[in-house]
């Protein structure tokens, strides 16, 4: 049951994700959620649906882990997506933002991707020791 939750949940979260990702002003008006001049806003909520959408996959592979959560590799992901989303809007949204809002978005997305970079140094240098046993099938 547990699989079959996190499969619906996670494409869901995907599937909306991407949509507001690559078409934000027609799911915005579709969807008859209030509409913003720029699509900064509904893009940057689909990157992080998105990202959401891959932690659930992740934490949907986690058979044999006895842990709720979808842990550090759960948030490098939605991180990830959601600075990458925001990084292109910096770079190529003509947002027209003064020098005090672009500095504020740029500070922010690097220290989402800065975070993110760390938290993937973390997980990858995890001792054996500290990972959780695997559970085989041989198991009785």
């Amino acid at each position: 049951m547990r699989t079959i939750l996190l499969t619906i949940d996670a494409a869901i979260n995907l599937g909306l994700g991407a949509l507001l990702l690559v078409f934000p002003q027609p799911v915005v008006s579709f969807l008859g959620l209030p509409s913003t001049p720029v699509a900064f806003y509904p893009s940057i909520l689909g990157a992080v649906l998105f990202g959401i959408g891959i932690a659930l996959i992740v934490e949907r592979s986690n058979r044999g882990r006895t842990g709720m959560g979808l842990g550090l590799i759960g948030a490098i992901a939605i991180n990830l997506c959601g600075g990458i989303a925001l990084a292109a809007w910096l770079l190529f949204g003509e947002l027209g933002l003064p020098a005090r809002g672009a500095a504020v978005l740029w500070t922010l997305d690097v220290l989402l991707v800065g975070l993110s970079g760390v938290e993937l140094v973390a997980a990858l240098r995890r001792r054996p020791s500290d990972r959780p046993a695997q559970q085989t099938s041989d198991a009785v």
